[in-house]
């Protein structure tokens, strides 16, 4: 009896540890970062590894923060952060995230770019991080793909890589190289590798600690509201929006975009200042300008050609519009971020701008009718 009870003794335990994970080699990450990079988009990406370290019994992610700016590199924030010189080790197999933001579409270090583009050769999956995609693309890695970047920044990038296609979403993933437009859509690519990498329960626990629900797919749109308070806009209104934004250059009227969509110019503008609170051709000038504004900081063209690229027939109207919308010259914004500036500020939201409007044709309807306008 005796032997038979070790014999059963022995045999669950062989059958424990063929249940039980067994420890392996933890996925390997580099975060490269130049100055000014996005402090929170790394953090996006760092604390779903850290929690799905947390849930394991042995760790499955190890990272290592590099930069060839030396070994305190300051992020849009304010904050700095340690780095170190990477290292010539062989980087087959891991991912390497290129982050970088403020000052990105200009930065060319060559160390940097062969560095990118050597560790691709021998086998590292890149991923670009917001404006990371400029130095991914000057690595010669970008050609031919499609890749995301911040909504706000795609058109200057478009402007100097004419060859390489952006898309609205939050991320790109591909077997060697990777995109991720910044902001919070990094936790929605980090919970997406761990799921390909240990399974979809143990992202849902990940993204269950991190508050995070629910878990967006790669092709979810980065913008929802378009300065509507918190509601998503009408679907007729997106559409339109859509529309527009790819005939900025030559731009469409607004019976042309109701035609294109197969609905009545009536009920567009209807649906535009329910939604929206402005007419189609108030919201249309706005794109433009901030479709002109990104290409002013991005991009080394005129006033005259961004004017053009911009749709506007005159560079004179173009300027009068911008300054009336923005309170600044053109020619008063071809930095973003200036150098002896403490931080970056943007020239106008979109709700600002509609509040604006609100206000102008509430003064001219009490003007009309004879009384003061509402204070």
């Amino acid at each position: 009896m005796s032997k038979i009870l070790t014999k059963i003794v022995h045999a669950r335990k062989a059958a424990d540890m063929l249940a039980s994970p067994q420890p392996g080699e933890p996925r390997r990450v580099t975060f490269l970062v130049v100055p000014r990079f996005n402090m929170a988009e790394m953090i996006t990406m760092i604390e779903p590894m850290r929690v799905a370290n947390y849930l394991s019994p042995f760790p499955l992610y190890e990272w290592e923060i590099a930069s060839f700016d030396g070994e305190e590199i300051v992020a849009s924030n304010g904050l700095s952060i340690a780095a170190r010189p990477p290292s010539e080790r062989t980087r087959r197999g891991e991912i390497i995230f290129v982050f970088a933001s403020w000052g990105g579409e200009d930065y060319n270090n060559r160390d940097v770019i062969s560095w990118i583009r050597r560790q691709a050769r021998e086998g590292a999956r890149i991923c670009a991080v917001e404006l990371g995609c400029y130095l991914v693309a000057r690595a010669g890695l970008l050609k031919g793909q499609k890749v995301a970047t911040h909504w706000s920044w795609a058109p200057g990038f478009q402007e100097q890589f004419p060859e390489i296609s952006t898309v609205g979403q939050l991320y790109v993933l591909d077997d060697r190289v990777m995109s991720c437009a910044g902001a919070l859509s990094g936790v929605d690519m980090m919970l997406r590798l761990i799921a390909n990498d240990h399974g979809e329960g143990l992202a849902g626990e990940v993204s269950d600690q991190l508050l995070y629900h629910p878990i967006r797919p790669a092709t979810a749109p980065q913008r929802r509201i378009m300065g509507n308070g918190m509601e998503s806009l009408a679907p007729m209104v997106r559409e339109a929006i859509a529309l527009m934004e790819n005939h900025i250059s030559e731009p469409l009227d607004v019976p042309q975009v109701a035609e294109e969509m197969g609905v009545s110019q009536r009920q567009l503008e209807r649906q535009f200042k329910t939604s929206v609170g402005c007419s189609v051709v108030q919201f249309g000038l706005l794109l433009r300008l901030q479709h002109a504004r990104v290409l002013l900081i991005a991009t080394k063209l005129s006033v005259r050609d961004v004017a053009a690229a911009s749709g506007f027939n005159t560079l004179s109207h173009f300027a009068h519009s911008f300054r009336k919308c923005f309170g600044r010259r053109p020619s008063d914004y071809r930095q973003g971020w200036p150098k002896e500036a403490a931080a970056p500020t943007w020239p106008g939201t979109l709700t600002k701008y509609l509040e604006t409007l609100e206000h102008r044709t509430a003064a001219r309807a009490a003007k009309a009718g004879g009384s003061s306008p509402p204070i």
